[in-house]
């Protein structure tokens, strides 16, 4: 036989397979935890690999976008057409800290509103937070019938709508400017804004269904651990508890020999 001819003597046995290992076993949970201003904290929980080598877990953790029906942070089911964003910015232990990020509706809750024979208005403005927050918020409003109309079409004029809009800019910046990112999301679940544009436009058209329908953050400030804690309804400093019986604690005397 001649020399190097047989070529499958070097090798291993022919369709040899590798041995399949499970990626779950080199995978941990962590709890996500949403901020103070939700009545459900515990949100559910996500995946990540385990920290090995250079790898670490914490970094592929933060910064994770995780979207929520807001249904199921506030134990109430009129909420279910709102879904919220909630960023992953701190890991302690095995929690993860959440900030808001964003909020939407959903597509069936959307089209559900989107009617025949009457105006649609939509109006979008950028505003800045008193904390620091760059914030895009989307409003949409519909007009409404008025008592006692015969005519079957309620839609508005092209002035009207203008109006309308031009008051849908002033609300929306007058509401946020003047609050925090915090104080804008109680203010966005309840709809104070809609409830505002809606009682504001009646001399001019009146309107039904008035929403901010999504928020952007645009631009966060920097990342203040401190201002994170305080939203989670911890103190950035843990003091740790007093040990029982140490107020009664003497010290041993010195021996002279022992």
């Amino acid at each position: 036989m001649a020399v190097g001819k047989n070529k499958r003597l070097s090798k291993g046995k022919k369709g040899l397979k590798k041995k399949v290992v499970d990626p779950f076993t080199r995978k941990d949970w962590y709890d996500v935890k949403a901020p103070s201003f939700f009545d459900v904290r515990t949100v559910g929980k996500t995946l990540v690999n385990r920290t090995q080598g250079l790898r670490n877990a914490n970094d592929y953790l933060k910064n994770r976008v995780l979207e929520v029906n807001l249904a199921d942070l506030n134990n109430n089911q009129e909420d279910g057409f709102r879904k919220v964003k909630l960023q992953i910015q701190e890991i302690q232990g095995k929690n993860c800290l959440t900030n808001f990020y964003g909020m939407d509706f959903t597509s069936d809750k959307l089209r559900s509103l989107v009617k025949k024979w009457q105006s649609l208005i939509e109006a979008h403005i950028d505003v800045k937070t008193t904390d620091g927050y760059l914030v895009r918020l989307f409003t949409i409003a519909f007009t409404k019938r008025r008592p006692n109309q015969v005519r079957k079409t309620t839609y508005a004029t092209h002035a009207q709508i203008r109006q309308i809009r031009k008051k849908m800019f002033e609300i929306m910046q007058r509401e946020v400017a003047a609050c925090d990112l915090k104080e804008l999301v109680q203010k966005l679940m309840p709809e104070v804004i809609g409830k505002a544009i809606e009682k504001a436009t009646q001399g001019i058209y009146p309107l039904q269904n008035v929403f901010v329908r999504k928020v952007k953050i645009l631009k966060a400030p920097k990342f203040d651990l401190v201002k994170l804690l305080e939203l989670h309804g911890e103190s950035a400093s843990d003091m740790g508890k007093s040990v029982p019986g140490a107020k009664d604690f003497k010290e041993p005397a010195i021996l002279d020999s022992v």
